[in-house]
């Protein structure tokens, strides 16, 4: 079957994402624009995942916890589970990489912990900004030694890329890479090429998004689909 699936979308805790951009707000706005496999992935931390897979779960999406990891290189890249207690153990492991940089709202904006309501929590007190102390390499041996999802973010944007950041995309074991456009110019190995919103704003919650064929509607659906790489790119 072909599921639309987005896999790359922040919330109110990201510092660069919209305060208004609540867990449940994604999920609700992505139910509306039928996508079915949907990801949180939020800069360096799942702090709001929790939410997020009440608010998955309420509006029959199937949610996928992630974080979007910065590199030691400044590379960025997806990281994803299929249970949410996996995700928040891999979000204390990062958390504890970063380095003490408190973070300046007034600079670079919030770092919202919310509810499925909305309702602030918390707030993420060191710099989501930061790199996680992590080399690009070693972050994709680890989220597989955990059984997720890895994926380079966005390769081909010039900035904060493995193709800006590295000059090439190394051939290692990805799950699949992520462009902003397609068909790529880019060396993937062979990669299966997705598409995600990269969403900060409400507004920009399913501007990019995928098909794929997957043998069913679930993560291990999702991972062997990314596997097999049929993909339709469009609306």
């Amino acid at each position: 079957m072909l599921v639309r699936i987005d896999l790359h979308n922040h919330s109110c805790l990201s510092p660069c994402g919209n305060d208004d951009l609540t867990p449940a707000l994604l999920a609700v706005e992505a139910m509306e624009q039928k996508i079915d496999i949907l990801a949180l992935t939020d800069h360096n931390c799942g702090r709001n995942l929790p939410a997020f897979a009440e608010a998955c779960e309420l509006c029959g999406i199937v949610g996928v916890y992630g974080m979007e990891v910065n590199t030691i290189e400044d590379v960025h890249v997806l990281a994803l589970f299929a249970h949410l207690d996996d995700a928040m153990d891999f979000s204390s492991f990062i958390e504890y990489l970063l380095p003490d940089i408190p973070n300046r709202p007034d600079l670079f904006g919030n770092q919202l912990i919310v509810d499925i309501e909305g309702k602030t929590t918390g707030v993420f007190e060191k710099s989501l900004f930061s790199t996680s102390g992590i080399s690009f390499s070693d972050l994709i041996e680890e989220v597989l030694s955990r059984d997720g999802l890895v994926i380079p973010a966005h390769i081909d944007r010039p900035s904060n890329s493995a193709v800006a950041n590295l000059g090439f995309l190394p051939d290692l074991p990805y799950s699949a890479v992520e462009a902003v456009k397609v068909p790529t110019e880019h060396e993937v190995w062979g990669k299966t090429v997705i598409q995600g919103s990269d969403a900060h704003f409400l507004s920009h919650v399913g501007k990019r998004n995928c098909r794929l064929e997957v043998p069913q509607r679930s993560f291990q659906g999702l991972k062997q689909g990314l596997s097999e790489g049929i993909v339709v790119y469009g609306p």
